[in-house]
């Protein structure tokens, strides 16, 4: 089966709020493998937009995944990461337990374009240490067709990066009229999202935006371009374990996001109040994004009904 998922309009905090598009989760699906989140944005002109200005804000149960196509973001974090992500190279970002980080667009950034990715991790991972890694995959090429495998392996390739299950992360750039056979790993499914241009996936057709969600139990994908396309390729093995997930935190249970939310909120205030500055930030669970002069973003209400978990 080959499932067409439609993205929607998310702003990404602020004022001039920078807008994402979002393909997970949604209600026809919260996951494809431990991919539990994607957001996919630009080209977007930062002069009008205002770029990337996302403050100190926390993660429990999951990785984040960033990956650029144009522009540059500063990276900061509560372990003492600082790093730049630039075009086709991947920073992986551990929250576990418990981390905080921060990400703006840099001055010389004129366009920005990529995608942001979560992860969930399973439970015997999900209260690890928070920790960082950096990779640039060499670009692969063939006939009518580029790539980049960041996470897995595809196309001969395999990225030496460590993840707590068995993932698959790939860019393929491919030219008009390129039919392309993808040797994938059968116990996985797949999410194929694409940026730009005009794909069929399996027999289905993909707009830009639009992610291709394949089941389990082909060892081939075969993507055929229209025209120029730019697809984001995602997958793994069914993640197998129910999670609850809202906000920032990914959690197994309602009073385990409760608390995450709790403690990072007595974290950041001081008298009820949010603290003006990230360095006035007390030292708890999340840590403190050192080098970061921007307040911590509060976390928002939880909803009235209690969080039910998400296959």
């Amino acid at each position: 089966m080959t499932q067409v998922l439609t993205p929607r309009d998310v702003p990404l905090g602020g004022l001039r709020a920078m807008r994402v598009r979002r393909t997970l989760p949604q209600r026809e699906r919260t996951l494809v493998g431990a991919w539990c989140f994607a957001d996919h944005y630009g080209p977007d002109e930062v002069d009008e937009t205002g770029g990337m200005v996302v403050p100190p804000h926390p993660h429990t149960g999951l990785q984040t995944v960033s990956w650029l196509f144009a522009g540059e973001i500063e990276h900061r974090d509560s372990a003492g990461n600082h790093a730049l992500v630039r075009p086709g190279e991947l920073n992986l970002m551990t929250g576990g337990r418990g981390v905080s980080h921060s990400e703006v667009s840099t001055p010389g950034t004129t366009t920005l374009h990529g995608v942001q990715l979560w992860v969930a991790l399973p439970g015997a991972a999900r209260d690890a240490r928070a920790d960082f890694e950096h990779y640039a995959p060499p670009v692969l090429r063939g006939r009518g067709w580029r790539a980049a495998v960041f996470l897995g392996s595809l196309l001969g390739d395999t990225s030496p990066v460590r993840t707590a299950t068995p993932l698959l992360g790939a860019e393929l750039v491919l030219d008009p009229g390129t039919a392309l056979d993808l040797d994938v790993d059968a116990t996985f499914e797949h999410g194929l999202l694409l940026d730009a241009g005009s794909v069929v996936v399996a027999g289905e057709q993909v707009k830009p935006a639009e992610m291709a969600y394949v089941e389990p139990g082909r060892s081939l994908l075969r993507l055929e371009a229209l025209e120029a396309s730019r697809v984001v390729v995602l997958g793994g093995p069914p993640f197998g374990e129910q999670i609850v997930m809202w906000w920032n935190f990914v959690g197994r249970t309602h009073d385990e996001v409760v608390a995450a939310r709790e403690e990072w909120q007595a974290q950041i205030t001081r008298d009820g109040e949010v603290v003006g500055d990230g360095q006035e930030v007390a030292d708890g669970r999340f840590g403190i994004v050192v080098g970061d002069h921007l307040p911590p973003v509060p976390a928002p209400p939880l909803p009235t009904a209690r969080l039910k978990p998400r296959a």
